[in-house]
């Protein structure tokens, strides 16, 4: 079966490098005629690993195409992921199976609720990427991705699939609390590598900051009913601050490039969260806030 990818930003293609590579037929679904276009200029997706680059040509092709789509990646940015599946539903065949790789929370449901006929698996992803040039990717590190779905606890018949590419996987019966730790992590570091316009290592010279917001984080995700996912969670930040000090954040290169970020789905969406269940958690509010401002400054959407 064909593996449809929307998305071809860094993990999308690294997906469908890997995927092409081991055998299994992919098609690219790009946004536009101009996309479309300027992928055919170049002939394919570039994978670059262990200093090594590899040019792959797939097939792709616009959204508007007409063949039926059975299995898709989901690929795109969170706040273009209702949009991306309301312009490829009608492609969608029976019993079609989604997986959702979107940071934060909020986009998987929206997506779920608008195709209730298809099968919407999320994922959560480690795995480290970045785009060195157009449908061009850099497989920076060896991470691991979580997948599940809260509504049918079944695997699906793919994950060999992934196995056969090289993708580090595993199913879980919990994804949610898999993204709800993923969103703290980002919660706890990205926001603040854009207010102090630093990389990740130098957040280890705001040590009490990054342990109240982790405190907060903590209780949210208690609250929330996923005890599990808090556990260690001010040690992993620690560490992953460590691990990366010398990159900058996937948010502060969206506002250093002008980009619109993903704060609805991540620190946005823990706020809300925190509301509803009737939790006052000022650093985190203060977070939020500060954030909001800055990007306004900036002229960035805030949502």
């Amino acid at each position: 079966m064909t593996w449809h990818i929307l998305g071809a930003g860094s993990l999308g293609t690294l997906w469908a490098t890997r995927l092409a590579r081991a055998g299994f037929p992919v098609t690219l679904l790009l946004r536009n005629a101009q996309r479309l276009a300027a992928y055919e200029a170049v002939g394919g997706l570039t994978l670059v690993e262990a200093g090594h680059s590899q040019h792959i040509a797939l097939p792709a092709q616009s959204l508007e195409a007409c063949e039926p789509i059975s299995r898709l990646l989901l690929a795109c940015k969170a706040y273009d992921a209702l949009s991306a599946i309301q312009a490829v539903a009608p492609r969608l065949a029976a019993g079609a199976e989604l997986i959702l790789l979107q940071n934060g929370l909020g986009s998987q449901d929206a997506v779920a609720a608008h195709v209730p006929h298809a099968r919407c698996i999320r994922a959560s992803s480690t795995e480290g990427a970045y785009r060195d040039g157009d449908f061009r990717v850099v497989f920076a590190g060896q991470g691991q991705t979580w997948l599940g779905d809260p509504d049918n606890p079944t695997p699906p018949a793919w994950l060999s699939e992934l196995a056969s590419a090289g993708i580090p996987h595993q199913w879980t019966h919990d994804i949610q609390a898999r993204l709800w730790r993923k969103l703290a992590l980002n919660c706890a570091i990205n926001p603040l590598t854009v207010l102090l316009d630093c990389r990740n290592g130098e957040l280890a010279e705001h040590g009490a900051e990054v342990k109240a917001l982790c405190a907060e984080l903590d209780l949210l995700l208690r609250t929330q009913g996923h005890a599990e996912a808090a556990v260690g969670l001010h040690e992993e930040v620690l560490k992953v601050i460590q691990a990366t000090a010398a990159n900058y954040s996937s948010m502060h290169q969206d506002v250093a490039g002008g980009r619109r970020t993903e704060i609805a789905y991540l620190l946005g969406y823990a706020c809300t969260a925190a509301r509803r269940l009737g939790l006052v958690l000022p650093y985190l509010n203060d977070l939020q806030h500060r954030l909001l401002g800055h990007l306004r400054a900036r002229g960035l959407p805030t949502a």
